[in-house]
């Protein structure tokens, strides 16, 4: 939970925080122009049969990833809430 970001070293987050850095700056970028939407990141590189998708498939699928995304991030909030509640990370 939120506690073990107290036993990370100083140094240690230093190194997170510097690496994730880099990779906005640095990697996940669109180089090429080729970005169909806002963080496609693919550079004419990895394609994974994306481009065999029709338009309707395409949204319908950044939907559902989108929508995954959210239900992550809602349950990983529920965590640190229910921790912070009862200063109990298991829910069980």
């Amino acid at each position: 939970g939120l506690k073990a970001l107290s036993a990370v070293p100083a140094a240690g987050l230093a190194q997170i925080v510097a690496f994730v850095g880099f990779l906005e700056l640095a990697v996940m970028k669109d180089v090429t122009g080729e970005g169909e939407f806002p963080g496609d990141f693919r550079n004419g590189f990895i394609d994974f049969g994306w481009d065999t998708f029709s338009e309707e498939d395409k949204l319908r699928k950044r939907g559902i990833e989108l929508n995954n995304g959210r239900a992550a991030m809602m349950g990983i909030l529920a965590l640190m809430v229910h921790e912070k509640l009862n200063n109990d990370p298991y829910v069980i």
